[in-house]
Protein backbone atom coordinates (compact mmCIF):
# COMPACT_ATOMS: atom_id res chain seq x y z
CA UNK A 1 0.00 0.00 0.00
CA UNK A 2 1.42 3.71 -0.79
CA UNK A 3 -1.56 5.70 1.05
CA UNK A 4 -4.17 5.12 2.97
CA UNK A 5 -6.47 7.55 4.70
CA UNK A 6 -10.05 6.61 6.07
CA UNK A 7 -11.71 3.78 4.68
CA UNK A 8 -9.92 4.32 1.21
CA UNK A 9 -6.43 3.12 -0.19
CA UNK A 10 -4.20 3.94 -2.80
CA UNK A 11 -1.44 1.24 -3.74
CA UNK A 12 0.64 0.14 -6.70
CA UNK A 13 0.14 -3.62 -6.43
CA UNK A 14 -0.68 -4.63 -10.06
CA UNK A 15 -2.42 -8.22 -8.74
CA UNK A 16 -4.61 -6.32 -6.47
CA UNK A 17 -6.27 -4.47 -9.77
CA UNK A 18 -9.95 -5.43 -10.39
CA UNK A 19 -9.34 -5.30 -14.15
CA UNK A 20 -13.43 -6.47 -15.03
CA UNK A 21 -14.02 -3.13 -13.13
CA UNK A 22 -10.88 -1.19 -15.00
CA UNK A 23 -12.21 -2.39 -18.11
CA UNK A 24 -16.10 -1.57 -17.44
CA UNK A 25 -15.16 1.51 -16.81
CA UNK A 26 -13.16 2.36 -19.42
CA UNK A 27 -15.09 0.95 -22.00
CA UNK A 28 -18.34 2.19 -21.32
CA UNK A 29 -17.73 5.31 -19.17
CA UNK A 30 -14.98 7.12 -20.28
CA UNK A 31 -15.30 9.76 -23.68
CA UNK A 32 -11.27 8.16 -24.66
CA UNK A 33 -11.69 4.41 -24.13
CA UNK A 34 -14.65 3.13 -25.55
CA UNK A 35 -13.52 1.09 -28.30
CA UNK A 36 -10.70 -0.33 -26.33
CA UNK A 37 -10.93 -4.17 -26.01
CA UNK A 38 -10.34 -5.97 -22.71
CA UNK A 39 -6.78 -7.49 -24.62
CA UNK A 40 -6.05 -4.07 -24.85
CA UNK A 41 -6.84 -2.75 -21.55
CA UNK A 42 -4.91 -6.15 -20.05
CA UNK A 43 -1.75 -5.07 -22.36
CA UNK A 44 -1.79 -1.44 -21.20
CA UNK A 45 -1.98 -2.53 -17.89
CA UNK A 46 0.95 -4.90 -18.00
CA UNK A 47 2.79 -2.00 -19.20
CA UNK A 48 2.23 0.87 -16.84
CA UNK A 49 2.79 1.58 -13.49
CA UNK A 50 -1.23 1.47 -12.52
CA UNK A 51 -2.70 2.87 -9.56
CA UNK A 52 -5.65 1.44 -7.78
CA UNK A 53 -7.90 3.35 -5.45
CA UNK A 54 -10.19 1.34 -3.01
CA UNK A 55 -13.00 1.69 -0.39
CA UNK A 56 -11.84 -1.20 1.08
CA UNK A 57 -11.86 -3.98 -1.00
CA UNK A 58 -13.99 -2.43 -4.01
CA UNK A 59 -12.03 -0.57 -6.39
CA UNK A 60 -13.45 2.86 -7.24
CA UNK A 61 -10.92 4.60 -9.14
CA UNK A 62 -7.60 3.90 -11.17
CA UNK A 63 -4.86 5.47 -13.07
CA UNK A 64 -1.52 4.64 -15.44
CA UNK A 65 1.31 5.70 -15.94
CA UNK A 66 3.53 4.75 -19.54
CA UNK A 67 7.34 5.85 -18.24
CA UNK A 68 10.91 5.07 -19.20
CA UNK A 69 11.46 5.50 -15.51
CA UNK A 70 14.37 8.16 -16.28
CA UNK A 71 12.98 10.45 -18.84
CA UNK A 72 9.41 10.45 -19.66
CA UNK A 73 5.87 10.02 -18.48
CA UNK A 74 2.34 9.62 -19.94
CA UNK A 75 -0.53 9.70 -17.51
CA UNK A 76 -3.59 8.46 -19.06
CA UNK A 77 -7.13 6.32 -17.74
CA UNK A 78 -7.64 8.48 -14.54
CA UNK A 79 -10.54 8.20 -13.36
CA UNK A 80 -12.95 8.04 -10.03
CA UNK A 81 -16.31 6.26 -9.95
CA UNK A 82 -19.51 9.05 -10.13
CA UNK A 83 -20.45 8.25 -6.85
CA UNK A 84 -17.28 8.83 -4.97
CA UNK A 85 -16.24 12.29 -6.71
CA UNK A 86 -16.52 15.54 -5.20
CA UNK A 87 -14.50 13.90 -2.14
CA UNK A 88 -10.68 14.78 -3.04
CA UNK A 89 -9.77 11.17 -4.20
CA UNK A 90 -8.72 12.35 -7.58
CA UNK A 91 -6.33 14.86 -6.38
CA UNK A 92 -5.06 12.88 -3.24
CA UNK A 93 -4.16 9.79 -6.32
CA UNK A 94 -2.50 12.39 -8.45
CA UNK A 95 -0.42 13.40 -5.75
CA UNK A 96 0.52 9.72 -4.83
CA UNK A 97 1.33 9.20 -8.69
CA UNK A 98 3.79 12.55 -8.68
CA UNK A 99 5.36 11.22 -5.63
CA UNK A 100 5.81 7.91 -6.67
CA UNK A 101 9.78 6.86 -6.39
CA UNK A 102 9.74 5.62 -9.66
CA UNK A 103 8.46 8.56 -11.21
CA UNK A 104 10.77 10.90 -9.63
CA UNK A 105 13.51 13.56 -11.75
CA UNK A 106 11.51 13.13 -14.97
CA UNK A 107 12.37 15.79 -18.27
CA UNK A 108 8.54 15.93 -19.04
CA UNK A 109 5.23 14.64 -18.08
CA UNK A 110 2.25 14.66 -20.83
CA UNK A 111 -1.51 13.79 -20.71
CA UNK A 112 -4.25 14.53 -22.69
CA UNK A 113 -8.00 15.56 -21.31
CA UNK A 114 -11.04 17.01 -22.22
CA UNK A 115 -12.12 18.63 -19.09
CA UNK A 116 -9.96 18.08 -16.02
CA UNK A 117 -7.15 20.69 -17.00
CA UNK A 118 -8.28 22.60 -13.50
CA UNK A 119 -6.62 18.86 -11.54
CA UNK A 120 -3.98 19.03 -13.61
CA UNK A 121 -3.02 22.46 -13.53
CA UNK A 122 -2.55 21.76 -9.40
CA UNK A 123 -0.09 19.06 -10.31
CA UNK A 124 1.99 21.41 -12.79
CA UNK A 125 0.83 20.40 -15.77
CA UNK A 126 0.17 22.95 -18.41
CA UNK A 127 -0.33 23.73 -21.94
CA UNK A 128 2.64 22.53 -24.01
CA UNK A 129 5.24 25.73 -23.95
CA UNK A 130 6.76 24.69 -27.51
CA UNK A 131 3.79 22.89 -29.37
CA UNK A 132 5.31 23.73 -32.62
CA UNK A 133 8.02 20.91 -31.18
CA UNK A 134 5.28 17.87 -30.77
CA UNK A 135 3.75 15.52 -33.61
CA UNK A 136 1.31 13.02 -33.01
CA UNK A 137 0.18 9.91 -34.94
CA UNK A 138 -3.46 9.34 -33.62
CA UNK A 139 -5.65 6.65 -34.89
CA UNK A 140 -8.49 7.60 -36.56
CA UNK A 141 -10.63 6.68 -33.72
CA UNK A 142 -8.35 8.69 -31.38
CA UNK A 143 -9.64 10.83 -28.47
Amino acid sequence: MISKRENFEIDDVRSRLDVDAIHDFLSNESYWAGNRTREQTETAIANSICFGVYDADRQIGFARVVSDKATFAYLGDVYILDEYRGQGLSKWLMQVIVDHPELQGLRRWVLATKDAHGLYEKYGFHQFVHPDRWMERPAPDAY
